[in-house]
């Protein structure tokens, strides 16, 4: 349980906890792209190290890019369809505002 505060309309703030757990039903599919996505980056790296073609490194790190990109698609589905539905359910506004937060840092 997270909890925090809000002002309210008449301007006192209300701290409060919400009940609902955090529900992530995609862990281990998440752990398995981040290891496969660490293990590319260190090929990237080595090959770095060995001086190869600069247009075979970009092209590798597109691919690493690409990876960690398809890994958040499946955090992001995975919030939406648990965490944030139950956000929603208990009226927690915070978490919502909190998705928004984590999805403007993650398009920059």
């Amino acid at each position: 349980m997270s909890e925090h505060t809000h002002i309210g309309p008449d301007g006192l703030e209300y701290s409060h906890s919400h009940g609902h757990k955090h529900q992530h039903t995609q862990t281990k599919a998440v752990l398995n792209r981040l290891s496969r996505a660490i293990g590319h980056l260190e090929s990237v790296k080595k090959m770095v190290e060995d001086g190869r073609d600069c247009s075979e490194v970009l092209v590798q790190l597109a691919a690493v890019r690409s990876a960690l990109n398809n890994t958040a698609k499946v955090i992001l589905k995975d919030h939406v369809e648990h965490c944030l539905a139950d956000a929603v359910d208990s009226g927690d506004m915070e978490a919502i505002e909190q998705l928004n937060r984590a999805i403007e840092q993650f398009m920059n």
